[in-house]
């Protein structure tokens, strides 16, 4: 396996780690009704995820791991007056 691909595949892995961690602190979140701090941990360790995905996407980028694809936007015909 290629670098670029292991490293879009880590992306994706972390992403579904992060909806993990949002998931379990809405569970937390109704179900302990106020009475442990697990939500707040849940949630501070989403936070955590989040800024490391984020790092981690600009550290690909300047490696040239991944590479931004941008749309080119089609020119609009001018309407005739």
């Amino acid at each position: 396996m290629s670098g670029a691909l292991l490293f879009k595949i880590l992306i994706i892995v972390l992403l579904f780690v992060i909806i993990a961690a949002l998931s379990s602190g809405m569970f937390f979140l109704v179900h302990d009704k106020g009475t442990s701090t697990r939500t707040v941990k849940s949630l501070t360790v989403r936070i955590i995820l989040s800024i490391a995905l984020f790092i981690l996407l600009f550290v690909g980028f300047a490696t040239g791991l991944i590479k931004p694809h941008g749309i080119t936007p089609v020119e609009t015909q001018k309407a005739l007056p």
